[in-house]
């Protein structure tokens, strides 16, 4: 059977104690590039948020370079310039700190003359550091408000431990989106805050999903089971592996179509800073629903009295892993193990009658008939 069949069945045996270990791993590099991007190089905000003037120049034949050589010599070294769109669609967008109306239309006027268009044809939007600062407000006390919201439910729907958890995936998915947009220097517009709450959402879907199925396990797990609390974990993630899978690739699709079709090929600038960040933050809120709000629960819940007895006595039965190995007993009311469908095994000792699992199997009736 292929690893997807087996995915698809439920019947997949993959220890994620051993991908946790790889996966927090990738993931400190990952989160430590991001803090080089956000503290070393800083985060590139629109003018949306720090307010200034943009020019958009329609024009297929003023280079990136002349447009700087042009503000440059007006004083403009600051100013970010950038092409969008392509042939007739094209059009090359200047932005400046500058909200002064005198140097607005001295820049106007050079850039007209560089790309040889009228006045006119040029679109000016300017954006005062008031209106910047209302909108930085705003989208900060958003993801606060987002938070609050998400724990609050989380806590009374499953419980506070869960909603930890799920709170360190979405700072890590949060910390990571930015960061790649810090690394590269893409800047970040309202659009773009957007996204990063879409992501958010996303993200808490497939944690949801597996802490869901993890509180199903958690009944089932006993004091004489023989796997412990982060074995139950890695059964829960195998049982929605799929899920997830499925359901990030899926939400990919529109998002990398957003980005080909819509960015590439019809120059739609809103469209790219999007799509960017879903793309982005869905990979990693795929990601982070594995490797990292599993085991932080995993690791808060083990330190509860009664899962740390579970844990001793599976330490004294089956040696210094203090884990069983896969397969080593039905999933039932009593016994919660790692195998996922895997019969049973039949135990024969000599001297005494066959075992499953160690109990006792009864013996088989026999057909009544005619003596002879």
């Amino acid at each position: 059977m292929s690893a997807f069949s087996r995915m698809a069945s439920f019947d997949d045996d993959i220890d994620f104690r051993k991908v946790w270990r790889v996966g927090l791993a990738i993931s400190a590099v990952l989160v430590a590039l991001s803090l080089y991007g956000i503290i070393g190089r800083g985060v590139v905000l629109g003018i949306d948020f720090e307010g200034g003037t943009s020019w958009d120049v329609p024009t297929d034949s003023l280079r990136v370079q002349d447009a700087r050589d042009t503000l440059r010599s007006l004083g403009e070294q600051g100013a970010k310039v950038q092409a969008i769109g392509r042939g007739s669609s094209r059009i090359v967008r200047v932005q400046s700190v500058t909200s002064d109306q005198e140097s607005q239309l001295r820049i106007s006027k050079a850039l007209a003359e560089a790309a040889d268009v009228q006045e006119t044809d040029i679109s000016v939007s300017t954006v005062g550091p008031s209106w910047g600062d209302q909108v930085t407000s705003k989208a900060q006390r958003a993801l606060v408000y987002f938070f609050i919201a998400i724990s609050a439910y989380m806590a009374i729907r499953l419980e506070w431990k869960m909603a930890a958890g799920a709170l360190v995936a979405v700072v890590h998915d949060l910390l990571i989106s930015v960061g790649f947009y810090a690394v590269l220097q893409i800047e970040i517009t309202p659009a773009t805050v957007i996204a990063f709450l879409t992501i958010l959402g996303y993200s808490l879907y497939d944690t949801i999903v597996v802490f869901d199925r993890m509180q199903e396990n958690t009944e089932k797990l006993s004091a004489g089971s023989k796997t412990t609390y982060t074995g139950m974990v890695s059964l829960s993630l195998n049982q929605t592996l799929m899920r997830s899978i499925n359901t990030t690739v899926t939400s990919l699709l529109p998002v990398l179509a957003m980005l080909v079709v819509g960015s590439s090929i019809l120059g739609a600038v809103a469209l790219r800073e999007f799509a960017l960040a879903l793309a982005v933050g869905l990979t990693s809120g795929a990601f982070s629903s594995i490797v990292i709000a599993a085991p932080v629960v995993a690791w808060i819940k083990e330190r509860e009295p009664r899962n740390r007895a579970i844990r001793e006595r599976v330490l004294s039965l089956q040696g210094p892993l203090g884990n069983a190995p896969l397969g080593t007993a039905p999933l039932g009311t009593a016994d919660v193990t790692e195998s996922h469908g895997a019969p049973p095994k039949q135990i024969v000792t000599p001297g005494s009658a066959p075992t499953l699992s160690g109990r006792p199997i009864p013996p088989r009736p026999r057909k009544k008939g005619k003596k002879r």
